[in-house]
């Protein structure tokens, strides 16, 4: 079993910054691919970033490139998620997911561990 638990979310006014944390436990590997994803009221959950273990690769969605950075810290065995110059459209819950591969999936269906999510939310 792997558990996620993400924290970081909060209030910020547009333009601003956050940085989101997803910590992982158990049966997780270094070849595991981890993501974030994100889910605003009335639409589908949607790709943000996603990373591998080993740092080898990111992939994310166009409209946080330039924007959003995904790392990851071996030690820690967390994920964390920088977010710059935040725009309205970027408020929702976001959450982190793992699947066991090393393959960075933009689907929410090709992920077997789901964090609770943390909500981020962006004001004017």
């Amino acid at each position: 079993q792997v558990q996620l638990v993400e924290s970081g979310g909060g209030l910020v006014q547009a333009g601003g910054s956050l940085r989101l944390s997803c910590a992982a436990s158990g049966r997780i590997f270094r070849f595991y691919a981890m993501a974030w994803f994100r889910q605003a009221p009335g639409k589908e959950r949607e790709f943000v970033a996603g990373v591998q273990w080993s740092g080898d690769s990111t992939r994310y969605a166009d409209s946080v490139k330039g924007r959003f950075t995904i790392s990851g810290d071996n030690a820690k065995i967390t994920v964390y998620l920088q977010m710059n110059s935040l725009k309205l459209e970027d408020t929702a819950v976001y959450y982190c997911a793992t699947r066991p591969s090393v393959l960075i999936s933009s689907a929410p269906s090709e992920y077997d561990y789901w964090g609770q999510g943390t909500q981020v939310t962006v004001s004017s």
